[in-house]
């Protein structure tokens, strides 16, 4: 807390609302090897990279205009843009403050993968509205934007723990194929989810010109990719989104987006048997195939 009323309301926005809370639950059980207790220092550098997230979601939602995150209203809708922005700024100012005290190289960590975040996002608004992205490019802008985070949330907790060198790089690679999966699956979500379940519009990447794989899957789809090539490469309306939703949900690239989610679990199982706990790997390992076991096709 800041002692600051309006400024602690406004930070805690959206921590109130809820979340899943998943980069620090990485952080923790990769530090503790699924075993605990946490240190002081564990706890700490979770926090540091959950601040990170939840300063990054302030900033998408003014980027997006967006007016709803985790069913209640955004902080940008509720509080404007401005202080939208600058709260997000002083969350990762705080972030950085905690990574500071942890040393040197986790503060080093920290501030590159908060570049690795914004040239992500950079290349997402660079391919806006581009129906020739390529599945390449929408790759290397997932693995900034989410991939990074998940994979620093690893390597933080590795490092507070005291791991070895071999096994901080292999929980390193659990996060970052593991933060691919979620990506992806969020994309799969926003064709074939609803509002309730995704706690924002859905359908709301296809109306922004974000054309993720499962909508490049379908723009390569002979069959149905003349359909949809025209709908796309301006803002869309409800009507419009909802046919472009509709195509691509029918035109099989749902099920092609979840064998490249597979694949990335395949990889995140992988690296974490290289850890030092067969109960966290097992852990791990399950936490990774859940994300894509639900979806159409799992």
């Amino acid at each position: 807390m800041t002692g600051d009323g309006f400024l602690d309301e406004v930070t805690t926005h959206l921590l109130a609302a809820g979340g899943k809370r998943l980069r620090p639950v990485l952080a923790l059980a990769t530090a503790t090897s699924g075993l605990g207790p946490a240190s002081r220092e564990d706890l700490l550098g979770a926090v540091a990279v959950e601040l990170v997230h939840l300063a990054s979601l302030y900033h998408d939602d003014v980027m997006d205009e967006a007016t709803v995150r985790r069913n209640v209203e955004s902080v940008n809708a509720r509080f404007g843009n401005l202080v939208a922005i600058v709260a997000g700024d002083f969350l990762l100012a705080r972030s950085a403050e905690i990574a500071a005290g942890l040393g040197t190289e986790i503060a080093g960590l920290l501030a590159a993968t908060l570049g690795e975040l914004c040239q992500g996002q950079v290349a997402e608004v660079h391919a806006a509205f581009q129906v020739t992205r390529s599945q390449d490019q929408y790759s290397t802008a997932i693995s900034g934007k989410t991939a990074s985070l998940m994979a620093t949330s690893c390597r933080i907790g590795a490092l507070t723990g005291g791991l070895s060198r071999d096994q901080v790089e292999a929980f390193t690679s659990f996060g970052r194929s593991f933060g691919m999966i979620f990506q992806v699956r969020d994309d799969i979500l926003d064709v074939i989810g609803t509002e309730a379940e995704l706690g924002k519009p859905a359908g709301q990447d296809l109306a922004e010109g974000i054309y993720t794989l499962p909508v490049l899957l379908a723009l390569d789809n002979p069959e149905v990719g003349p359909e949809l090539r025209p709908l796309l490469g301006q803002p869309l309306g409800q009507p419009e989104r909802d046919k472009a939703r509709s195509i691509v949900a029918g035109s099989g690239a749902i099920a092609d987006s979840v064998v490249v989610a597979r694949r990335y679990a395949e990889q995140a199982a992988d690296a974490a048997r290289s850890g030092p706990s067969t109960q966290l790997a097992t852990g791990f390992t399950r936490l990774a195939h859940s994300l894509v076991d639900d979806l159409p096709g799992g």
